[in-house]
């Protein structure tokens, strides 16, 4: 038997589908993100569909790919709890 289907390692929990893991969750995620001109904060979508840009300065945040948003150079996050 390859392992334990009770109890995964957390590698292979975090590469297998958000819906054939024990406790289903997804990928997406809210996130804070600083401006790197005017160090004020936006909360965004990790998936987001259209440019986010800063309500103070009209500067990009990040703009978005196939999936997760690309974050511009400069600009710094942290994940929502």
């Amino acid at each position: 038997m390859q392992g334990d289907l009770s109890n995964p390692t957390f590698e292979s929990e975090r590469s297998s589908h958000k819906l054939k893991r024990l406790v289903q969750t997804p990928n997406s995620y809210f996130m804070d993100v600083k401006c790197s001109s005017c160090n004020q904060i936006s909360t965004i979508f990790s998936h987001a569909q259209s440019v986010i840009v800063c309500e103070g300065c009209n500067q990009v945040l990040c703009r978005p790919t196939g999936g997760k948003v690309k974050l511009s150079v400069g600009t710094s996050y942290r994940v929502k709890a």
